[in-house]
């Protein structure tokens, strides 16, 4: 069977180019790797089959750059491009362009990611589907449309980036007092994060459990889920852990969240994989955003449902139907940490030189990362270095799996948020599955927020 592409360009760094270069050699497709000149000695760059500099560190100049990463895909005779996450992953102008230069752009069509991601017609758009949402608004023009409906809905509120997410942009408003100056506050914020001053309002929840749903879609009619994933460990609104499946759902639950999903999806006509994020408090679930790409935690539900998803997004996106047909049931439980270059406490980023490593193995243990002895890990980019994932029979068999991986895992030279996972893993709420979103705050106090 020939391969679906020939070549594929990965328009992106670290360990997600790592892993998508692998599923590129076992489908037998050649990849290429860009970099900045700050990678050049980055793992992604050493396996691809080729590889081309686009420009210097700074992310605008190499790898938000559409026309040297366009130029490299042409001088390459790659046939396909995959965004990987971050970057340009959901950025539809990309996706477009991509489309104009006859380079297949592995991932949903730009209308749909523009769909999902303006998050006013992302709710409208859930909300036609009979999925369920919070009680909100559209973009708010002004200070009295945002008092009234504060007055309409109820406080707490929180006020969110109608083009964004990540917490930019993002502020809860406990009553009408300081509605104004927030609301200023996350329109200036929102403008420099987005280039998109447009923000609304929806009710906010005091202790939600942030549950997503991984979602796929053929082109073709197919729709699938791959059940839920449980990443309420964060701060600030950034992941630090998570897990599949949630231990707070049962299989009456799974099924509901199951079926709205697939309401979801076939309501837009979703095509490449995605996914599809909800609060969840009190027995309810709300939805709150759609991801168009790959997500950084996919790897959990590829350890429990078997599926490898970047394959299945390359596939789909050469136009073959999905292979996945009705509802899996997953076997056994995977937890994934995020382990990122900074402080465990502070958590201010600590770029610098590994001076020592040692990963983790075993059996149920898997490390995707991009980084080696003698690596220097640059200021430049977003600081997680690997994500380690672990995958036993059950969540407390996990758990002590994943408190052993823990204790082998050495990085030196720089610091790491390694310390800040193990006292996770022993803290009774962790163990026990008592989680919710404020989870990290409890555990390290004011300096979380």
């Amino acid at each position: 069977m020939s391969p679906p592409f020939k070549k594929i360009l990965i328009a992106n760094r670290g360990e997600i180019a790592l892993r998508v270069i692998r599923a590129c050699r076992e489908l037998g497709i050649r990849s290429v790797a860009v970099h900045s000149t700050a990678d050049a000695n980055s793992l992604h760059v050493k396996f691809a089959d080729e590889s081309v500099c686009i420009g210097p560190p700074p992310s605008k100049q190499s790898y938000l750059n559409i026309p040297a990463l366009i130029s490299a895909a042409e001088i390459t005779a790659a046939d396909a491009i995959h965004p990987g996450y971050g970057f340009l992953a959901e950025n539809a102008e990309f996706a477009e362009v991509c489309e104009r230069c006859k380079i297949r752009w592995i991932g949903p069509p730009p209308a749909l990611m523009r769909l999902m991601g303006d998050k006013v017609r992302a709710r409208a758009a859930m909300q036609s589907s009979g999925v369920p949402t919070l009680p909100g608004t559209g973009v708010l023009d002004s200070e009295k449309a945002a008092l009234e409906a504060g007055e309409r809905i109820g406080y707490p509120l929180i006020i969110k980036a109608s083009a964004g997410g990540g917490g930019r942009g993002m502020k809860v408003v406990e009553g009408p007092a300081r509605f104004g100056a927030l609301l200023a506050t996350a329109r200036s914020e929102a403008l420099a994060g987005f280039g998109n001053p447009d923000v609304y309002v929806e009710r906010y929840l005091t202790h939600p459990r942030h549950i997503e749903m991984q979602v796929l879609g053929d082109g073709q009619g197919g729709f699938a889920h791959l059940g839920e994933r449980e990443c309420s460990i964060q701060r600030r609104h950034q992941k630090l852990i998570e897990e599949a499946p949630s231990a707070a759902l049962d299989d009456t639950q799974r099924a509901f969240i199951g079926d709205i999903a697939l309401k979801a999806i076939r309501g837009i006509d979703y095509s490449s994989v995605g996914t599809l994020e909800f609060l969840y408090q009190d027995g309810e679930f709300y939805f709150m955003e759609m991801n168009t790409r790959i997500q950084v935690e996919h790897t959990v539900t590829e350890q429990v449902y078997g599926v490898d998803l970047v394959r299945e997004q390359i596939l789909m996106a050469a136009g073959e139907p999905t292979r996945i047909k009705g509802q899996l049931k997953p076997r056994g439980h995977a937890i994934e940490v995020r382990v990122n270059a900074e402080d465990p406490v502070s958590f201010a980023p600590w770029p610098g030189k590994i001076t020592a490593l040692n990963l983790p193995g075993g059996l149920g243990v898997r490390v995707d990362t991009h980084i080696y002895d003698q690596y220097v890990v640059p200021p430049t980019y977003d600081s997680m270095i690997a994500k380690l994932i672990v995958t036993a029979d059950d969540r407390p068999r996990a758990v002590a799996r994943l408190s052993r991986a823990l204790s082998e895992f050495v990085v030196e030279g720089i610091r790491t948020n390694l310390p800040f996972h193990r006292r996770v893993v022993e803290h009774p709420d962790y163990l026990s599955g008592n989680l919710d979103t404020h989870f990290v705050e409890r555990l390290l106090g004011p300096q979380a927020t």
